[in-house]
């Protein structure tokens, strides 16, 4: 009976109420996060939003599609069922859907101009997002992450983090193509190496050799996933008092290598280990070229802001593993001021997404690192402005399809690198950029100490077992790998 009663009491004093007596007023409402006008893909989780006025009652929300289908929910936020969500995306492809948002406060219920978001026709084909989680502020460890999230659901997974393998950093975790079936990823530090994962099965290389200086990182897959290209370089961090610029990622050296897996060899070109530092080297979608940044040595950390990236390519012949015997510049950093990294070729071979700052090769620590795009059948380069903001866009990576991308903005308060989709057509219009959805997004990226980054698409979950990463790195034993 008590319970019965409390029960009772718990029903009556939530809000679980419909609105009545509603007064309408022209305008749209405050939401977190801003969904407003945003284009998803079918398959995306439920975009659950907030109410901007935390002090509010009760939220109602009725969620109609253009071309049918109905959803509700009622509550303190908008809480949508999945399966409900799902089917009226899929039902609404193409088209849109229409949000009317009811809010009480004190008593009275205010109801909100309508506000649509669009249904894509083109699908996004991943089961997923990897990502690191990382604080934002650090100098060693520090409750390290490597994590993998259904896109369709809120489901998160860890893959390995810190506390399984204590003092480690786990970082450039590179797939081939968003397919985990191919994939490597570099653990830092004294003991450290290379993880090669392919077709579900672990290989562990010692990439560090008396010619390269320093284990590779910062890796990407050839298409045919025969070779890996990365960097070999010296990280290291320095950290700003005051207020502005917390922290200054920099190299004091770095190379280009290629690895062929198929007999674990690194190819070593001179072109890309010279006295200038080569870095975040990428595959193009053909495998005919490899881009990548460069920039002329500097004495660092005294003369950061003398660091200015070019982005060049070199050509790659598959047949024979060798790398060509010109470089093509194609952004001058040091002629133009500013510097291009993190080049990325969308897979239909039509784009290159890349960020563009005023210094520095680590573009995630330089607040005014912007995403730009270029057209690689009219050389034509463009700021992606509904991107930007006036913190640090970086770490991006196409979907397979190449409709599609993911990266990390701090936009929301300059410290904290959160996760934001978008997809782009055929003439490289892109669409506003949404918040990757949480179940509750105000509580969970309000207790979220965590900066993401490096994400990527996955096709299908990956599957890597941990306690036998842990074995593996705590062996010590590695494979070496030749010079070619």
């Amino acid at each position: 009976m008590k319970k019965n009663i409390l029960y009772l009491l718990l029903l009556l004093t939530s809000c679980s109420h419909l609105p009545t007596d509603v007064t309408k007023v022209d305008e749209q409402p405050t939401i977190y996060p801003d969904y407003i006008g945003v284009t998803i893909p079918v398959d995306i989780a439920p975009l659950n939003f907030n109410f901007a006025d935390e002090d509010i009652d009760c939220m109602d929300v009725v969620v109609k599609g253009s071309r049918g289908g109905e959803i509700h929910t009622n509550g303190e936020w908008a809480d949508f069922d999945i399966d409900e969500w799902h089917a009226l995306t899929q039902q609404n492809k193409g088209g849109k859907i229409s949000f009317t948002v009811c809010v009480e406060k004190e008593g009275r219920w205010t109801q909100y101009q309508d506000f649509d978001i669009f249904v894509s026709n083109d699908a996004l084909e991943e089961w997923g997002l990897t990502y690191r989680r990382i604080k934002p502020g650090y100098e060693n460890g520090g409750d390290i992450g490597m994590y993998q999230r259904d896109i369709s659901t809120f489901d998160e997974y860890a893959m390995v983090t810190e506390t399984l393998v204590p003092g480690y950093c786990m970082n450039c975790h590179t797939a081939n193509r968003t397919n985990p079936d191919r994939a490597t990823m570099q653990v830092r530090g004294e003991g450290g190496g290379t993880i090669l994962l392919k077709d579900d099965k672990q290989e562990w290389l010692d990439t560090k050799t008396a010619e390269t200086k320093a284990a590779g990182s910062y890796s990407y897959w050839h298409p045919e996933g025969n070779y890996c290209v990365m960097s070999a370089n010296s990280v290291h961090q320095a950290f700003f008092t005051g207020k502005g610029q917390r922290i200054e990622v920099f190299h004091t050296f770095s190379d280009v290598v290629v690895l062929d897996i198929r007999n674990n060899q690194l190819i070593l070109s001179p072109l890309l280990r010279t006295d200038d530092l080569e870095i975040f080297p990428a595959f193009s979608h053909d495998g005919k070229w490899i881009y990548y940044s460069t920039s002329k040595p500097c004495n660092v950390p005294y003369e950061y802001e003398k660091v200015k990236c070019s982005m060049c390519r070199i050509a790659f012949d598959a047949k024979t593993g060798l790398c060509g015997e010109q470089v093509d510049t194609l952004l001058n950093g040091p002629a133009t001021g500013m510097s291009y990294t993190l080049v990325r070729p969308s897979y239909d071979g039509r784009w290159l997404m890349y960020t563009v700052s005023s210094r520095g090769n680590f573009p995630v620590c330089q607040n005014d690192a912007d995403l730009w795009l270029m057209d690689l059948q009219t050389g034509e380069c463009r700021e992606l402005k509904k991107l930007n903001s006036q913190w640090a866009e970086s770490f991006h990576n196409w979907s397979d399809n190449s409709r599609w991308f993911v990266y990390s903005s701090k936009r929301e308060d300059g410290m904290y690198a959160q996760l934001y989709l978008a997809s782009i057509d055929s003439q490289g219009n892109v669409t506003k950029p949404f918040l990757l959805p949480q179940r509750n997004p105000r509580t969970f990226y309000r207790e979220m100490m965590h900066s993401y980054n490096v994400p990527d698409f996955t096709k299908t979950k990956v599957e890597m077992d941990a306690h036998e990463f842990r074995d593996k790195l705590l062996s010590n034993k590695r494979l070496n790998v030749l010079i070619k």
